[in-house]
């Protein structure tokens, strides 16, 4: 696996006590390894998964050129301009059940949408607008072109043209898109395997008793929730008090089992050291200080037991934090690892209903409820306290405004970038 070192010294202006995100990010893209191994699934299986090969259609979609509607299929030279085209009626075609015979100039076929159209034709009049009696059709002047309503052959893909391409996630279009190919089987690399856990002595499992001081563990759910959007393979390892021996055995059993390994707590200055301890003695781990807020630390390496090896992403311990730096930078690295082509996630513009207040030298996420105003912008109201430990402030919200490492302040009605939480939550 990559060293450490030989990735740190390739970014510009490294520094693992004020890393701005973006360097963050491209570290660890330089890190994050691809899985590697391939299986053929039913298309049916497949929704999520990421395509290991090109899929190359073996055909033309469509087969042949074929009626876009309801109507009179005709030769586009015979509709007159300044007069109504009357033609000869000749038969009727319906989808997969093609007319035999020719058409032949002045002679009409009705038609039914998807029937394919015979040679000669070109052309396709709405019913809507025709007349039809006693074997006549007649047609008004100017109501279509020639070429009007008809699906060319390989129209929508080629036979030899790629359909879709190796590190794509398969969405229900592209399952669709599968289907209409006649392919039953896709080849897509195999799942992530994702351990993850939650460390500190305060922390209690749903169900169990809270003793003063103590809180539930809110942190391993939300890490199930978001990884469950991903599509990996989860294996949640509970809580992990702050004992050096636990905290070892368990980081050894996530790095046996899984391809990358995230906690939450124990990162942080002034925490009980032990999680620090036990990640740097099983591994080669950085631990950094984030130019942003909320997610400030953050550990990131490598962990190795009995010959295997995991990435591990050390995220911090309060829930807001843990969120935003799980989308910051554990999203886009896991997907890589899996196989995906990197895609940026679309941000709106929106004016901000009120000043924020900014320094340049950090990249900022606030919670916010974006909404359309009276004149159909998008506008964003920031939801209240934006504490890191407040989760509340993120079950409101319907996006991150993202407030960027060189910005400042925000005046009321500027425009800030959003991060929906749309598809992406």
């Amino acid at each position: 696996m990559t060293r450490l070192q030989d990735i740190a010294s390739c970014v510009a202006g490294y520094d693992p006590n004020a890393l701005p995100v973006a360097q963050a990010q491209e570290f660890i893209a330089r890190l994050v390894p691809r899985v590697d191994t391939i299986e053929s699934v039913p298309i049916r299986s497949a929704l999520g998964r990421v395509l290991a090969r090109d899929v190359v259609s073996q055909i033309n979609v469509p087969a042949s050129d074929n009626s876009a509607m309801d109507g009179y299929a005709l030769r586009g030279a015979d509709l007159l301009v300044d007069a109504p085209t009357a033609l000869e009626l000749v038969g009727t075609g319906l989808a997969g059940d093609a007319f035999v015979g020719d058409v032949l100039a002045g002679q009409c076929l009705r038609i039914m949408t998807g029937a394919v159209m015979p040679a000669g034709l070109d052309t396709v009049v709405p019913q809507e607008f025709c007349s039809a009696s006693e074997g006549k059709v007649t047609i008004p002047p100017g109501v279509v072109q020639p070429g009007d309503n008809r699906r060319l052959a390989g129209e929508d893909l080629a036979a030899g043209e790629v359909a879709l391409h190796e590190g794509r996630v398969l969405r229900p279009a592209d399952i669709g898109m599968l289907a209409s190919l006649g392919q039953a089987e896709v080849a897509v690399f195999r799942k992530l395997r994702v351990a993850f856990f939650s460390t500190g002595d305060e922390l209690r499992s749903i169900g169990e008793p809270l003793a003063e001081g103590c809180v539930n563990d809110s942190n391993r759910y939300t890490m199930w929730a978001m990884l469950q959007r991903l599509g990996v393979d989860m294996l949640d390892m509970g809580v992990v008090r702050d004992d050096p021996a636990a905290l070892e055995a368990t980081f050894r059993r996530a790095a046996e089992s899984a391809d990358a390994v995230i906690t939450s707590g124990g990162v942080s200055v002034g925490e009980a050291d032990h999680t620090k301890r036990v990640m740097a003695a099983l591994g080669d781990v950085l631990f950094w200080r984030i130019a942003m807020r909320p997610g400030r630390p953050m550990a990131i390496g490598q962990i190795r037991s009995s010959g295997h090896n995991a990435i591990l992403f050390g995220l911090p311990g309060n829930p807001v934090a843990v969120m935003v730096t799980f989308y910051a930078f554990v999203r886009n690295a896991l997907l890589a690892m899996s196989g995906a082509t990197p895609q940026t996630l679309p941000m709106l513009r929106a004016a901000s209903d009120k000043a924020i207040r900014k320094k340049p030298g950090r990249t900022e996420y606030q919670r916010g409820v974006v909404s359309r105003g009276d004149d159909g912008s998008w506008r964003v109201a920031i939801t209240g306290s934006q504490g890191s430990g407040i989760l509340r402030s993120m079950s409101e919200a319907n996006g991150l405004v993202v407030l960027h490492h060189e910005q400042g302040s925000v005046a009321a009605g500027e425009l800030v970038d959003v991060l929906p939480f749309d598809g992406l939550i």
